[in-house]
């Protein structure tokens, strides 16, 4: 079978503080960071990894965290020369790196840059400085936006903004008024989602309050209108570009691409040429994946063909476009009349487009995905 495009996911665990929404795999630091091992551990690990790449060059790479941006541009640029030599990239490849504006310096960026990382992803979340107090962020409202001025200054053409709403005490007007000052800062791209409560964060153990449900409606549907108004289109459930500023790496997984997932706590995707597809997930504690006795690997889980429809769909419906219907037997190597039935029910109810074409969620899908996913469980 023809393998689906491949990524790369690199993990970089640790934080200056953790926020108290956060369920991702950060540890805050304590002192000085171990840069130089933790990098010769990410090149052991893509080593282990090398054998299923099966030819294919790398579309993008994603610099996730954690911080990535605590780490030197020097110590990042060493890992992407290895990369490089290690598996082809895209002449085009976009290379993303996340950054948080409390960690900006300007040479640090200029030099991030020069290495080729070719993307920024600010986490903003907010630019009132009661939310940024109240989600535990290190950095203010001017240093929000300097972040960005400095991001240009560096050579950055390719942004995106992450940006919450839904927080605890805020009102439509506020969040009105964190979309107009991220638009006014003129990104690409924004990721505009709702506050959640993850389990093992804690907001989940010590809730705060949030906006009334009728209140989450208004923040959704005037963002939304204000975002089309003004050029961002909306591509995924919480994610809006301007027109050629999707995010590549991003919309891979969305598409049941492939991506290595390298650094403590990272998960990958794999398509097998015999047809599996297999999910699995390195070892999360950063003193573990230091440790040279004992294994990156610390699971993995090949799909069933039960499992499959709904690892598909999970990530296709998230796109307001869907993803062409051809792709559910290239991508899974099931043939798509083995979940018909359950797409005509998906048609009848009104949460799913006709799908002989294209595997497309209806507005009504979109707004009760859970409800059309629940269907292929």
């Amino acid at each position: 079978m023809t393998l689906p495009p491949l990524a790369a996911y690199v993990h970089i665990p640790w934080c200056v503080r953790k926020c108290p929404y956060c369920d991702f795999n950060s540890h805050t630091h304590e002192g000085g960071l171990p840069e130089e091992d933790y990098i010769d551990a990410l090149i052991a690990d893509l080593d282990g990894d090398l054998q299923h790449v099966h030819g294919r060059e790398l579309g993008s790479i994603f610099f996730g965290g954690g911080t990535p941006s605590l780490f030197s541009a020097a110590s990042l640029d060493r890992l992407l020369q290895v990369m490089q030599r290690r598996v082809a990239f895209a002449s085009d490849i976009e290379i993303t790196l996340e950054a948080n504006p409390g960690t900006f310096e300007q040479a640090r960026f200029r030099d991030y840059r020069v290495a080729g990382i070719n993307r920024l992803s600010i986490g903003i979340q907010s630019f009132n400085p009661v939310h940024l107090k109240a989600l535990g962020r290190i950095h203010d409202d001017r240093e929000a936006l300097a972040a960005v001025d400095m991001a240009r200054r560096a050579g950055f053409d390719n942004l995106n903004l992450d940006l919450m709403h839904g927080l605890p005490g805020q009102s439509l007007e506020q969040a009105r008024a964190d979309v107009d000052q991220a638009i006014a800062l003129a990104p690409e791209h924004l990721s505009w989602y709702q506050l959640t409560l993850e389990p093992n964060t804690v907001f989940y153990s010590r809730p705060p309050v949030l906006p009334e449900e009728e209140v989450l409606w208004d923040i959704q549907e005037a963002g939304q209108a204000r975002l089309a108004e003004t050029g961002y289109a909306q591509y995924e459930i919480s994610a809006y570009a301007r027109d050629g500023r999707r995010a590549r790496h991003n919309l891979n997984y969305w598409q049941y691409g492939d991506f290595l997932g390298i650094g403590a706590g990272a998960h990958g995707k794999l398509t097998h040429p015999d047809g599996r597809v297999e999910r699995y997930w390195k070892t999360r504690q950063p003193r573990d994946y230091l440790d040279r006795d004992k294994a990156f690997l610390a699971g993995s889980k090949v799909l069933s063909e039960q499992e499959l429809p709904f690892d598909f769909l999970m990530n296709a419906l998230r796109l307001v476009d869907g993803v062409p219907s051809a792709w559910y037997s290239q991508r899974t190597g099931q043939p798509i009349e083995s979940i018909a039935p359950l797409l005509d029910q998906s048609v009848q109810r009104g949460l799913l487009e006709p799908w002989h074409r294209q595997l497309r969620p209806t507005e009504q899908g979109r707004l009760f995905l859970n409800d059309l996913l629940e269907m292929f469980l």
